[in-house]
């Protein structure tokens, strides 16, 4: 099997990307799933399939129109405090 990614660049990534990874080897394997997924995906025969594509000319699509919004958007948020808004939790 062909590793297109190493252990090596996932932590030059994390690096780059101020993560903190204990175990690369548990990412490093999950990646390979994901690249091998793409490449049985490249290798998919699908010259025979006929895909079908509904075109629609600028004409048909709807006019873009510009609506404002008059009251402040924040105040019709559920967990805003102030000029803030409440985020969830990131784990």
């Amino acid at each position: 099997m062909i590793h297109l990614v190493t252990k090596e660049d996932i932590e030059h990534i994390a690096k780059l990307m101020r993560i903190e990874i204990d175990d690369v080897s548990e990412y490093f394997e999950k990646i390979q799933k994901v690249l091998n997924y793409f490449d049985s995906l490249d290798k998919a025969d699908i010259e025979s399939e006929e895909i079908h594509v509904q075109e629609v000319s600028v004409n048909e699509l709807r006019d873009d129109k510009y609506i404002p919004f008059e009251s402040k958007l924040i105040s019709n948020l559920k967990s805003n405090k102030e000029s803030f808004v409440r985020a969830p939790k990131m784990n």
